[in-house]
């Protein structure tokens, strides 16, 4: 397959972009994760990619090759930290996190949310994160829970406390839900409310991706935060409640 497979070519830095968001400037975009954004309202399994622009190939399972449409599953590679487009097959043979020697994990297809126990904005200033818009998932290589927003220059990681985020574990189980590596705490902080909501760590990257290629000027322009608002109606329409254990 030539070019930019997957996912990843939809993360290409715009020829303007710079490294810094414009409200974290300090900021490294972090280079320790999976790159790449799938698409967070698929009608089947996965999460469906945009199509390829004119001059690129369609897209294949990275995988075993196969050709496979707008509707497809991802794999996460443990030890590169990077995405794969999947093929049916492929994405369910490592379901099991015991498949490929534990390198590879498909990302699950759950959204949850937990409407019965909200995150307020006291507890959300606890954790002390510069962006009203981010994402937090267990890595199991590094043995913590990490920070991350999407911006401008893509991906960026934040300083998370730790010990606040265990605190608030244990009054907001959904914190502590998601699967390592491969399913993320998504927060999304307004001046009306905090919400939180589980979702695959695929969908966090498709959220980057529109940051990325829409993102104009400071605020961001109309077009970006319409495509936001649009990602995240999607997230609230997929996310069913999260159990509650007697």
């Amino acid at each position: 397959m030539t070019g930019q497979p997957g996912l990843r070519r939809f993360l290409q830095p715009p020829a303007e972009t710079s490294g810094a968001s414009p409200e974290n400037p300090g900021a490294t975009p972090a280079a320790t994760v999976p790159a790449g954004p799938g698409r967070p309202a698929a009608p089947s399994y996965g999460a469906p990619a945009p199509g390829p622009a004119s001059g690129q190939p369609e897209e294949t399972c990275e995988l075993c090759a196969v050709p496979v449409g707008p509707v497809h599953g991802h794999v996460a590679d443990l030890e590169r930290s990077t995405l794969s487009c999947a093929c049916r097959a492929c994405y369910l043979l490592f379901t099991d996190p015991g498949a490929g020697r534990g390198r590879y994990r498909a990302v699950p297809e759950r959204y949850l949310r937990d409407a019965s126990r909200p995150l307020n904005a006291t507890e959300w200033a606890e954790l002390d994160v510069p962006v009203g818009l981010a994402f937090f998932l267990r890595s199991s290589r590094r043995a913590q829970v990490c920070g991350f927003y999407p911006s401008p220059a893509g991906v960026t990681e934040c300083t998370l406390d730790l010990e606040a985020w265990a605190r608030l574990g244990r009054v907001h189980p959904l914190l502590l839900a998601a699967e390592d590596d491969v399913e993320a705490v998504l927060v999304s902080r307004t001046d009306a409310d905090v919400e939180c909501f589980l979702v695959p760590v695929d969908v966090c990257y498709e959220l980057a991706g529109r940051m990325r290629l829409l993102w104009q000027g400071f605020d961001g322009g109309a077009e970006a935060r319409q495509s936001i608002a649009e990602f995240l109606d999607s997230v609230r329409a997929r996310a069913r409640e999260l159990a509650v254990e007697p």
